[in-house]
């Protein structure tokens, strides 16, 4: 009785097939080669969520009462509005783009907590900036980077026409 019980399982793992019948595979479970795992795009401490742009500076409030945002899209075309002024598009200067680009990668997105600054005083003038969904006032150390780019974006191109800002 082995004898026969060992005919019998020798038997079934064979996947020849007899002869004058069709070679099928016995369907089973191959084990595959464990492939490397690739890098995900996800949100952490130390990568950077989508280099910061699209961007948004925003300043309010202070003595004379400002109002004023400049929406900065990737390509670089950037909306300024202002209170009682007309809302116009221009492009920004590359060298601009460049240096506020390079900045918003430094920040670190992930660690910023998604809160509206608030003032901090009467005519407190609050300069922000919002990208990913994060919003923080410029003299957050967390995007300190974007200080001086930011200063002369509002100081230099957000007076269309501007020299770094042509109107489109």
């Amino acid at each position: 009785m082995t004898v026969t019980a060992g005919l019998v399982l020798s038997g079934c793992g064979n996947e020849s097939g007899s002869a004058g019948s069709p070679t099928t595979p016995t369907p089973s479970a191959p084990t595959l080669p464990t492939l490397p795992t690739l890098p995900t795009a996800s949100v952490t401490q130390s990568a950077p969520v989508g280099a910061g742009l699209p961007l948004t500076v925003s300043r309010t409030g202070g003595f004379a009462g400002f109002d004023d945002r400049v929406q900065i899209s990737p390509d670089g075309v950037a909306t300024v509005s202002g209170r009682g002024k007309e809302t116009i598009r221009c492009k920004l200067d590359p060298g601009l783009l460049a240096t506020i680009t390079a900045a918003a990668q430094q920040v670190d997105w992930a660690g910023l907590v998604a809160t509206k600054p608030t003032t901090k005083h009467p005519d407190d003038m609050i300069l922000a900036v919002t990208a990913n969904g994060k919003t923080a006032r410029i003299e957050d150390p967390k995007v300190k980077p974007l200080a001086a780019p930011v200063n002369k974006l509002l100081t230099e191109a957000a007076i269309p026409p501007g020299k770094l800002c042509t109107k489109i």
